[in-house]
């Protein structure tokens, strides 16, 4: 058994696989998922996993090169945007609209799914390298 990381075996696979670019969506609990990107869907009842706890998580694992969100978080969520400006303070952001982020999860290696039920709690996280 891990001691430190990320128990969830599917998350620490698709982690483990991600190449320079690739990309990981972390999901609130509406956000449609297209057909052919795989699923890991951890929600369990409204707001269980939150999306915070998710992304920390991931975070905590993953080498992260640019987090991309929607430019409507500013305005309808600005307690999730805040705490995406906290923890990634020093990585690259882009917003997009929430149509064009919903067309970028097309392209994503996985969707992870939380119980998250804000508006617009979905980000993008664009794997990076260790050198």
């Amino acid at each position: 058994m891990k001691r430190h990381g990320i128990l969830n075996s599917h998350i620490s696979k698709v982690l483990t696989d991600l190449g320079h670019t690739d990309m990981v969506v972390i999901a609130d609990a509406g956000l449609p998922i297209p057909d052919g990107v795989p699923r890991i869907d951890l929600s369990l009842k409204l707001g269980v996993p939150s999306f915070k706890d998710v992304v920390d998580a991931v975070r905590d694992d993953m080498v992260i090169e640019k987090v991309i969100v929607a430019h409507e978080i500013k305005e309808n969520n600005k307690e999730t945007m805040s705490y995406i400006n906290e923890v990634f303070f020093d990585t690259e952001k882009q917003f997009v609209s929430h149509e064009i982020l919903k067309a970028l999860t097309k392209e994503a290696k996985v969707v992870i799914r939380t119980g998250e039920v804000t508006p617009y709690a979905n980000c993008i996280l664009q794997a990076g390298v260790i050198f």
